[in-house]
């Protein structure tokens, strides 16, 4: 397969290119890269492109998202996208199901998704409008609904140059032909593969850039007003009281599902019960989620290549600094389960710390991998901080105020709110148009 560079509507080959291997280290596609002076005349000229109104926008998003769902597209079927996103990603094939199903949702319902957006006061007095015109997008290769915010700017009114993940470019190519098979103008997106120096020069020369990346990332761009940058999420849940079985089957699926690549899959569980007994019964069951090559419909765990996975693992190691991994009593043959040829399914892993600030707790793995620790009301917000969604299974309504007023916890939920991601209309690390839009002050006579 190629994956081109695709600009002004036209797909084009480049003279760099690299090779995107599978899960099992063997070749599957091509990919063409746009040197960084491309990225940069590719921004330069989005700017004159024509402009759309409104509801031209919405109705292009909202055929969009259809074609991307149902329609053949580049001579790909939506059957045949699942499989290559899966065996570049490493994400179960059921993932990538699930996300035709629900972009094509999300592109249909992207006016009330952005209208719930706007400030109540901006109407007579005030008017909200976009800070800039193109806004770039170095995106992830975690999960392929991720793809779903770039969609929200393009409904907001923004140029968008998307440069893909290096392990799913499948993603937004399928969406960027869709989009144009909707009836786009041309010069609103680009799709642009690139290395760290083109993804550079998409951050500097766009008005507004999106970056999702590691800590160091965070902490490189961390000050740039022009930059939103999505990290790490740590996400947490607090057992504040005894867990039964709902709350046992509830955080099995906040930790592993969609196999526990996702930034709001849950990181760490605190307890004011028994956290040893907490941890062993979540080592119970998430061990027992069996292990299937990547494209098998009952794929519940990410695929990797095993030099890559023997180094995710190493990683857990030396972030354990002593806390005991409760699942390896479960696996005969060790936390890697080969699938097929060189790859190997990611099996969970359960941490028991016995403090609240163990480092650890600050690790995230794309797997699921857990930290369970203990938690009094005494130690309060702290060990709950730092959280892209918190879970608070408590009573204790003072809790959850404060947490809902404390700026590092960006989603609160209160009790078992079931599939709370997938919920277009709540705020994923606060709404996207804090960022690309502002109310401007109007008066006419």
């Amino acid at each position: 397969m190629s994956i081109p560079v695709l600009r002004d509507g036209e797909e084009r080959e480049s003279r760099d290119t690299r090779v995107l291997h599978d899960v099992s280290g063997a070749p599957l596609a091509e990919v063409h890269e746009a040197p960084a002076l491309v990225t940069r005349m590719t921004v330069k000229a989005m700017r004159q492109a024509p402009p759309m109104t409104l509801d031209k926008r919405l109705a292009v998003l909202a055929e969009a998202g259809r074609l991307f769902a149902e329609a053949t597209l580049g001579g790909q079927t939506p059957e045949q996208y699942c499989r290559v996103q899966a065996l570049a990603s490493g994400v179960p094939i059921p993932v990538a199901r699930r996300t035709l199903d629900r972009l094509r949702n999300d592109c249909r319902d992207l006016g009330e998704v952005t209208r719930r957006q706007i400030p109540s006061g901006a109407g007579r007095t005030a008017r909200w409008v976009r800070r800039g015109s193109v806004f770039g997008v170095v995106a992830p290769s975690n999960h392929p609904a991720t793809h779903g915010a770039w969609l929200q700017a393009i409904a907001m009114g923004y140029r968008v140059v998307v440069r893909p993940g290096t392990r799913d470019p499948f993603t937004p190519l399928r969406l960027v032909r869709a989009l144009l098979a909707a009836g786009i103008e041309p010069g609103w997106i680009s799709l642009l593969p690139g290395s760290h120096a083109s993804a550079n020069a998409l951050v500097e020369a766009a008005d507004l850039a999106l970056v999702y990346g590691s800590e160091e990332t965070v902490a490189r761009l961390r000050g740039n007003d022009r930059v939103l940058v999505r990290g790490p999420g740590r996400s947490k849940i607090l057992v504040d009281g005894p867990a039964g079985e709902e709350t046992l089957d509830h955080l099995v699926a906040e930790i592993a599902a969609d196999g526990g690549v996702r930034c709001t899959n849950a990181t760490a569980v605190l307890t004011s019960g028994d956290h040893r007994a907490l941890a062993q019964e979540l080592a119970k069951r998430l061990s027992r989620l069996a292990p299937h090559p990547v494209t098998d419909d009952r794929a519940v765990l990410p695929v990797r290549t095993v030099q890559e996975a023997e180094g995710l693992r190493a990683a857990l190691v030396r972030a354990a600094d002593g806390a005991a991994d409760l699942t390896e009593q479960y696996y005969e043959n060790g936390p890697l389960a080969a699938t097929d040829k060189a790859a190997v399914a990611m099996r969970p892993a359960v941490l028991c710390a016995d403090r609240a600030d163990h480092p650890g707790l600050a690790t995230e793995l794309p797997f699921p991998c857990v930290w369970v620790a203990p938690w009094r009301p005494a130690d309060g917000i702290g060990p709950l901080a730092d959280s892209l969604a918190l879970t608070l299974l408590t009573d204790n309504s003072a809790l959850v105020t404060e947490a809902l007023e404390t700026p590092s916890i960006r989603t609160v939920l209160h009790g078992r709110v079931p599939g709370w991601w997938t919920d277009p209309y709540l705020p994923h690390d606060g709404y996207l148009a804090q960022f690309l839009m502002e109310a401007r002050g109007f008066a006419s006579a």
